[in-house]
């Protein structure tokens, strides 16, 4: 493979403070990349730019990471339209819609689910996104759902059971639990990398926190990373929970108390020490009428925070960032600057992965090219395609 040099950046995020304006975007003014065996080999002002084999001009556009989207739901059949339309004229989401989803994915032969997947991990890459999380929980049984993990390890490897999705319609909990702790576990665990759980106090859905501990421990024990949905529909034990497992994430915390705040920040990552993340959701909060999470007050009180699109039939039909970068900015106080780190470093750090989300020396050559002369226009022009994967 040659070298190859990216000039015409009006504006480079390299999300290093150690480049360009020392700012946590690392920005760069009038730069250039260079990138050698699908890595970042230097990145700084295009004055400076090295020699290379070959030479590719973006005429005046900015570059950002790729976003990465840690949190999704895309191996499933059916659709939930009528769902949306009740909640958009007043019906409540408590997760019970679910159980509709579960029926079409196991309906749907192998190559239906495949191909629908694939597309929608396409559909993303056309608005930016480099790196998806998919999890599986669309099954619920030993079969369904390691079916669904090896089909979204056809397109991703971040691969996460989420075998305790809900528990299903006439099911017994114990023994559901003991289910997805036994048998659907040992199935599952060789094609995923996290466990998940979705975590909420007193729901006849989601499981409460000595079942989701037991999920986790057993995860955990078997060799899988974990990660927590929680917090979504009321406050509840997710996040001191996620905290207490060392999750790697804890996604929605639309309901925390003041509690879950300083755990959070007391556990965010550092230079030295994985962490917990808080990945927020804001098109969920759009889908569903919910009151959105309070960024800001995350942010300001130290808090490492994710942003992600949760893409999924029921309560967030959307494969778009931007989308979500906009939401952040206009409903949930957050900075351009802050959401855009949020969909690029911050999903990394919630994926544990040092390797994506920068634009810094050794980093894959995952770039993202914005038809914009600044990253600001991400959330400016909310609903424009302006971004694209830079194939090179």
């Amino acid at each position: 493979m040659s070298s190859v040099l990216v000039t015409g950046i009006a504006e480079l995020v390299t999300n290093d403070p150690s480049v360009g304006d020392g700012s946590p975007l690392g920005l760069v003014e009038r730069a250039a990349l260079v990138l050698d065996a699908g890595r970042v080999a230097w990145a700084g002002p295009a004055a400076q730019a090295p020699i290379t084999d070959t030479h590719v001009d973006l005429g005046g556009r900015a570059v950002v990471p790729g976003f990465v989207d840690s949190h999704s739901h895309l191996v499933f059949a059916g659709d939930r339209a009528r769902e949306f339309e009740a909640r958009m004229t007043g019906a409540r989401y408590d997760g019970g819609g679910i159980v509709t989803t579960v029926a079409a994915t196991r309906a749907a032969p192998d190559e239906l689910l495949l191909a629908r997947t694939r597309a929608l991990v396409a559909e993303m890459r056309a608005q930016g996104t480099t790196t998806v999380e998919v999890k599986s929980g669309y099954g619920l049984t030993v079969a369904d759902e390691a079916r669904s993990l090896r089909i979204a390890r056809e397109v991703t490897a971040e691969t996460t059971f989420l075998g305790a999705h809900v528990v299903p319609a006439g099911a017994d909990r114990d023994e559901y639990v003991a289910l997805v702790t036994g048998r659907m576990l040992e199935a599952c665990a060789p094609h995923a990398r996290w466990v998940d759980v979705f975590c909420e106090p007193a729901s006849a859905h989601a499981f409460d926190g000595d079942e989701a501990r037991a999920v986790l421990q057993a995860g955990i024990a078997a060799g899988l990373l974990p990660r927590v949905h929680g917090n979504q529909l009321s406050a509840g034990p997710g996040v001191q929970l996620a905290v207490e497992v060392g999750a790697a994430s804890v996604d929605h915390c639309t309901y925390l108390t003041s509690a879950d705040v300083d755990a959070l920040a007391a556990a965010a990552p550092t230079s030295g020490r994985d962490g917990t993340v808080a990945t927020l959701l804001p098109g969920v909060e759009f889908s569903t009428r919910s009151p959105y999470p309070d960024a800001r007050a995350l942010v300001d009180a130290g808090v490492t925070v994710a942003l992600a699109t949760d893409c999924n039939p029921g309560t967030c039909y959307t494969s778009s960032i931007p989308l979500v970068v906009a939401l952040a900015v206009r409903e949930m106080g957050m900075s351009p600057a802050e959401a855009l780190w949020s969909v690029t470093a911050g999903g990394a750090q919630a994926l544990r992965r040092g390797d994506i989300g920068h634009l810094g020396v050794g980093a894959k050559a995952d770039l993202t090219v914005l038809e914009a002369p600044t990253y600001r226009h991400l959330a400016y022009r909310p609903g424009v395609p302006i971004a694209k994967v830079l194939d090179v």
